[in-house]
């Protein structure tokens, strides 16, 4: 009977450290260098922790992989940046954001405080945003107090395990795909006209060029910075296919990409006839004046 048990105590033990093996791991850095924002990021640490669902990374282990590689900050990311900070800290995703407390003023109100954080969500192994969040809190006193209630609150939490679980869902499914398939290949624009011309090639050009809307989303967060966006321009000139290359948050991408999407295109030409080709078209964000 002893035997059976302890067999039994065995099997649920292997069970549990196989379900824990493959939970995905991720990185929680520094969101800012105050006292509120390193408190910010150790709790989301802590409720991440507490889930049992994530394998949350040693924070003087992380901090030092993000300071070796020369990170400092930044929420506006290159995939190429986004991937080798990924790189260096070795997990499956990883968390980055800032978190400040500010004193305001206002007409309509005596002087208070805002507590806010900004939270961003990256797969480590393609370098793509997963989720972005902004929480933010004004009050006559205990604002940060009352922020750190909402970063622990169930929906924050479980918002952030739900991503990190469809991401890899997705990306398992994509590396299937490119496995099972052979992309067409389309041809890289040029990096200058100049060397377009020598290589006897026109760009794409627009039929008219719009400009992204900047969104309530970044400007409640007063967010400024440059979206990257490839894109597929087929020989007749429509879009199939935009990709976010660099990501900024706070909602700037989504216009970006919609904004893209409703172009039309004189399709880039080459020896005289029309081809594909992918383009790069940058984006940039400043808040709009007061």
């Amino acid at each position: 009977m002893r035997r059976l048990v302890f067999m039994a105590a065995l099997l649920v033990l292997l069970a549990s450290n196989s379900r824990a093996a493959h939970n995905p791991s991720v990185a929680v850095l520094d969101f800012g260098e105050s006292r509120f924002a390193h408190q910010a990021a150790q709790n989301l640490r802590e409720y991440l922790r507490a889930t049992r669902e994530l394998q949350v990374a040693d924070v003087d282990l992380a901090r030092a992989a993000a300071k070796g590689i020369g990170y400092a900050g930044s929420l506006n990311l290159s995939i190429s940046e986004a991937r080798d900070l990924g790189a260096a800290l070795a997990t499956d995703f990883y968390i980055i954001g800032d978190a400040q407390t500010l004193r305001r003023s206002a007409y309509s109100r005596p002087v208070y405080y805002e507590s806010y954080c900004s939270i961003f969500v990256v797969s480590a192994r393609t370098g793509q945003l997963v989720i972005w969040d902004r929480f933010s809190v004004d009050s006559d006193q205990a604002a940060e107090d009352r922020l750190f209630k909402e970063l622990s609150a169930e929906k924050t939490i479980h918002r952030i395990l739900i991503a990190v679980r469809n991401t890899q869902d997705i990306e398992r499914a994509q590396r299937t795909i490119a496995v099972a398939t052979s992309e067409p290949l389309i041809e890289e624009a040029p990096e200058t006209d100049e060397v377009a011309e020598v290589k006897g090639i026109r760009l794409p050009r627009p039929y008219r060029r719009l400009r992204p809307d900047y969104p309530e989303s970044a400007a409640r967060a007063e967010a400024e910075g440059t979206v990257d966006v490839l894109v597929d321009v087929g020989a007749d000139g429509e879009v199939s296919d935009v990709r976010v290359a660099r990501w900024a948050g706070f909602g700037l991408d989504e216009v970006t990409v919609a904004t893209v999407r409703k172009l039309h295109f004189f399709p880039a030409m080459k020896n005289g006839t029309a081809i594909a080709m992918r383009v790069l078209l940058r984006y940039n964000f400043r808040k709009p004046p007061r």
